[in-house]
């Protein structure tokens, strides 16, 4: 019966795309000329000239980027920057000939509905300019479409985006999304020249530079709050030592204070990705070969394919910067606050230097919002919490709900719930019979189940890493364990051999370290215990498994201090900077 259901609602999806494809507010390339006319035969040749040949990754499905146009100032439809349509005409050719993402383009603020937002992997703003849109529920929509998991790229004025002098933040949250606020103008004009310095040579996204810096005549901006590095990953900047600095440029105080005017750089806006440059503004920036390969890995970044770091740089400890490396991700679970709020947990893990955090169901949002952190939040108490997260530059990776049922309708919700959130997994114990449904979703939403195992009596199925394995065969690489170190070792299993028997059907790990091996064992700082945490850690390297999250709990004592905590964060990050000590040692042999 359900099946026929599900065929229904296909066909009705299917029936509603085909009744608004005749007046979609988007139009594909190959139709799109009128974006890009009366390009002349000189630009046209020598943007073909400096278009990549390839991508440096080919990518793991189609892809779609939806390119805007828009210039408005007073509510007044403007022509624009002259670069728009080299620009417009560089990004889909680009697109074509490397094979890396398909181009669509709109000029029209219809195409920020989620239905038609939502069929798209990222969208470019390029050369924006001025309040594009005052509805409230676009706007949601537009920071819900990325945050959810979608990419966001910038081009130069989409800096100075929901601006329009004097107010230079007529959309807050747009350029917390972005990243900043151009603000005070252009210290240099177009025609002159400045020397852009790479922050960070080794990134993926630097990689057309080949760790040098370079002249460039361009029009960029300098960006006032919310501008932070605690928050943004940077690649390119401009060398103040070699531009000039003089009072006639009109630098803001800040940054000629602290002579940081940023030029491109990436984030993570909840489970999206972010590119933005402030080049752009001269037509012949789109001929630039170097500039072409650095927008087109940005691109590949935004989309999802090509992986990248984006930990903000004032963040790169060496211990963060080891984990980065390792691809591994440390965060603090909900649990091990479990009677404080949400909003008071994900200021702890800011205060422990972490990053990620992993949710859960059954804890009070906040002193102000007295729900539980689930799916039957309203959209204000949901923008709330997102804002709180991005506030604090913790990041919601993983999220506990102990029972998703086998009910369609509570199943989306959750789902949807996990989609607004940014939620890469859900950790869960549902019945065997819920996993079809479960696992429909799953591919749907591309939302990780990661089952938990408690001991038998609470869950005589998931218990036995032998039994998981045979539930997850055959089914979506979406679902997997998450391995509860603690409770393995209390039910007489080695958290190691699980490990090596489960390989990449681990999806995430609830780390522990215990006094004892048997049933009664309690946690202590990791290391001191008897589970050897060493190994596991190591194994997990060897097997270049790439967890969610590693997950710190410490589930005792939960009216105290637990200087554990802070040792077991201490104990994760050197065992971290050894295994990666040691590939590199072995790299160098």
């Amino acid at each position: 019966m359900r099946r026929k259901v599900i065929i229904i609602q296909l066909i009705l999806t299917l029936c509603l795309f085909a009744n608004i494809s005749d007046a979609q507010p988007f139009i594909p390339a190959s139709q799109a000329r009128t974006f890009y006319a009366d390009l002349p035969d000189s630009a046209i040749e020598l943007i073909h000239n400096a278009i990549p040949g390839e991508a440096v990754v080919s990518p793991e499905k189609p892809r779609k980027l939806l390119v805007f146009n828009m210039d408005i100032w007073d509510g007044e439809i403007r022509a624009g920057h002259p670069s728009v349509p080299y620009a417009n005409y560089m990004l889909q050719l680009m697109g074509k000939k490397t094979g890396a993402y398909e181009t669509y383009f709109s000029n029209d603020t219809i195409v920020f509905e989620s239905a038609y937002l939502n069929q798209f992997d990222a969208i470019c703003f390029n050369n924006t300019v001025g309040v594009l849109f005052e509805d409230p529920v676009l706007r949601n929509n537009l920071l819900e479409y990325v945050y959810s998991g979608k990419g966001f790229f910038g081009i130069h004025a989409a800096g100075a985006t929901f601006c329009q002098w004097p107010v230079y933040d007529q959309f807050p949250e747009f350029g917390e999304m972005l990243g900043g606020f151009e603000n005070g103008g252009h210290p240099w004009k177009p025609h002159e020249w400045i020397t852009l310095k790479m922050d960070e040579p080794s990134h993926p996204v630097n990689r057309a530079f080949e760790d040098k810096s370079f002249d460039v005549s361009d029009e960029v901006f300098q960006f006032s709050e919310p501008y932070t590095r605690d928050r943004l990953r940077i690649l390119l900047a401009i060398d103040t030592d070699k531009t000039d600095m003089s009072e006639e440029r009109r630098i803001l105080p800040e940054r000629r204070a602290d002579k940081d005017i940023a030029i491109s750089w990436v984030r993570n806006y909840g489970r999206g990705r972010v590119f933005y440059t402030s080049l752009g503004h001269n037509a012949f920036i789109n001929w630039n070969e170097k500039v072409l390969v650095h927008y087109l890995d940005g691109i590949q970044f935004i989309l999802g394919d090509l992986d990248a770091p984006a930990t903000p740089s004032n963040k790169l400890a060496p211990a963060v910067e080891a984990r980065e490396k390792l691809g591994w991700r440390l965060g603090l679970t909900a649990y091990s606050f479990k009677d404080n709020t949400l909003f008071e947990t994900i200021d702890k893990a800011a205060s422990l230097g972490l990053l990620y955090l992993g949710g859960l169901n059954v804890q009070q949002v906040s002193d102000e919002i007295k729900d539980n952190f689930d799916y039957t939040l309203s959209e204000d108490d949901l923008i709330a919490v997102r804002k709180k997260f991005l506030t604090a530059g913790v990041t919601l990776v993983s999220y506990y709900i102990h029972d998703i049922p086998n009910d369609e309708e509570t199943c989306r919700k959750i789902f949807e719930f996990g989609r607004k959130m940014g939620i890469e997994t859900f950790i869960s114990e549902p019945e065997l019979e819920a996993l079809d449904l479960i696992e429909e979703y799953c591919e749907e939403y591309q939302i990780k189940l990661a089952i938990h195992n408690h001991r038998k009596d609470i869950s005589p199925v998931y218990w036995d890493p032998e039994n998981l394995l045979e539930v997850c065969r055959e089914r979506s690489p979406l679902i997997g364990a998450c391995g509860d170190l603690g409770y393995w070792s209390r039910s007489g299993i080695r958290p190691l051999d699980a490990i090596k028997l489960l390989v990449d059907r681990l999806i995430t790990v609830q780390m522990h370290d215990l006094d004892d091996m048997g049933p009664d064992g309690q946690d202590v700082a990791w290391g001191e215990g008897e589970l050897g945490l060493d190994a596991i850690i190591r194994q997990l390297g060897i097997a270049g498994l790439r967890p969610s999250l590693f997950g710190l709990e410490y589930s005792r004592d939960w009216d105290q201090e637990r200087p554990e905590i802070n040792q077991s964060i201490e104990y994760f990050n050197d065992v971290c900077l050894k295994i990666l000590s040691g590939k590199q040692a072995d790299t160098n042999k």
